[in-house]
């Protein structure tokens, strides 16, 4: 069976500021997706979480990517849900909602979207990755030592269905005039790949492909709010979708990378350094804003029905990987302001900074 996987994630109202969404609101956005979309049989199934202060849409069906009935049900149930948000007067109300009426897809509206279209396996394991207080670059470390590094893809080594290696598709971000693409193979493009996704801010993984068997294995949101709205609205807090097991990495495999709470940019007001925490499905956001965090939800979809999501960051030993991170987080926020703890000027999306340079600038004399 031929299935579309499509998650659709906005920050449309949080309590307290950027902590978490009311109970309210994701009632109302769970609400209109179950009566517009499954009961209506537009949707074969979906799932509603939130990943800090912005709320999820996972679904499944057959109508292929950018299926414009698809991306509207998503758009309708963040305006219903903006509207709860509204009324208990919730910070940030419809934040993400860049436009003023929907166009025929999302995409470029604000909300992030990360979809995949494949012939389900006899059984299909995928994980959902859903961050906040952070860019979609954020995601390349992680990708990267997944499918090309044996020291945390023993497959690569051991399974003859990965011996052929992966097709990397990254993305261009900075370039505004369409999307700027580039394609490159692990592991002849390793040096090459590296060289990219090195910059996060500009750089960014696309899609994954196996190169084994053509199949697709990870996709990722890409879209930057700042290159839409032309000022800052909030950190692009991206999703991902990735398939496991058999000719893609073991679950275990793609989750070892998160271990290492690698440095990001996000943190408070989006301006700032932060590690990307790990965190159970659900959490909230707290210190300096922040971290930067990550949940991962484990499912298997079958005949386009989804199973219950397994958390796969609620175990033991992640809770040692957060006492890591948020001693990372205490420390590089020491530094405060000053250099690598702040993010480089051309990425500070707050207005205000923007201006008190322009009007130090013409204070400045020449001797």
């Amino acid at each position: 069976m031929k299935t579309t996987l499509a998650v659709i994630k906005a920050d449309i109202g949080s309590i307290g500021g950027h902590i978490v969404p009311s109970r309210q609101l994701i009632a109302e956005v769970e609400s209109y997706v179950k009566k517009n979309g499954l009961e209506k049989g537009l949707l074969l199934d979906f799932n509603i979480s939130h990943t800090g202060d912005d709320v999820a849409i996972l679904m499944t069906h057959t109508k292929g990517k950018g299926n414009e009935e698809i991306h509207k049900l998503a758009w309708d149930a963040f305006i219903a849900g903006t509207e709860v948000a509204k009324k208990q007067g919730l910070y940030g109300a419809g934040q993400d909602l860049l436009k003023d009426s929907f166009s025929g897809n999302v995409k470029g509206m604000g909300p992030a979207v990360a979809e995949m279209e494949f012939e389900e396996r006899p059984n299909e394991p995928f994980l959902f990755f859903a961050a906040d207080k952070t860019d979609p670059g954020a995601y390349n470390l992680p990708l990267f030592l997944a499918f090309t590094s044996p020291m945390h893809n023993a497959g690569l080594m051991l399974s003859p269905a990965m011996k052929d290696g992966f097709k990397f598709v990254i993305m261009d971000v900075a370039y505004t005039e369409g999307d700027r693409i580039i394609e490159l193979n692990a592991p002849e493009d390793l040096y090459d790949i590296a060289a990219l996704l090195r910059d996060n801010q500009r750089f960014v993984v696309e899609s994954v492909y196996s190169r084994g068997t053509g199949d697709i294995a990870a996709t990722v949101s890409t879209t930057r709010l700042h290159n839409i709205a032309g000022k800052y609205t909030g950190k692009d807090d991206p999703v991902m979708l990735v398939r496991v097991q058999g000719a893609f990495p073991a679950t275990g495999e793609v989750l070892s990378p998160f271990n290492i709470g690698h440095y990001v940019a996000g943190f408070m007001r989006g301006s700032h350094t932060g590690p990307l925490m790990p965190v159970k499905r659900n959490s909230t956001i707290s210190y300096f804003d922040g971290p930067p965090v990550v949940s991962s939800s484990a499912y298997c979809v079958h005949n386009g029905l989804l199973t219950e999501p397994a958390d796969a960051f609620d175990h033991p030993y992640w809770d040692y990987v957060r006492t890591n991170v948020s001693r990372k987080a205490t420390e590089i926020r020491q530094q405060g302001f000053s250099g690598l703890a702040m993010l480089p000027y051309g990425e500070l999306e707050y207005g205000g900074i923007v201006e008190k340079m322009k009007k130090l600038d013409g204070k400045f004399t020449v001797r």
